[in-house]
């Protein structure tokens, strides 16, 4: 089961708050993504969990809080 991009917004918001999350999902330039932000990957057609890792990654956020409190980490989408 992969991560769908409902999921995704609810862990942003979950993660990073609401307002900050939103925000961060239009100004936060993703470098291993090339240099698009959340919203234009996602609408680029990018997995949501890699859009998810890479924000987590860049943002210093460790696996013991990227996922929340009620979800499991979804499987890598194959390569």
């Amino acid at each position: 089961m992969s991560m769908r991009e409902r999921e995704f917004w609810e862990l942003l918001e979950e993660v990073f708050g609401r307002s900050y999350g939103r925000s961060l999902s239009r100004d936060q330039r993703l470098f291993r993504l090339g240099d698009r932000t959340v919203v234009e990957a996602l609408a680029d057609g990018e997995e949501p969990r890699v859009v998810w890792n890479v924000l987590c990654d860049q943002m210093d956020i460790p696996d013991s809080r990227r996922w929340g409190k009620d979800h499991n980490a979804p499987p890598m989408p194959a390569a």
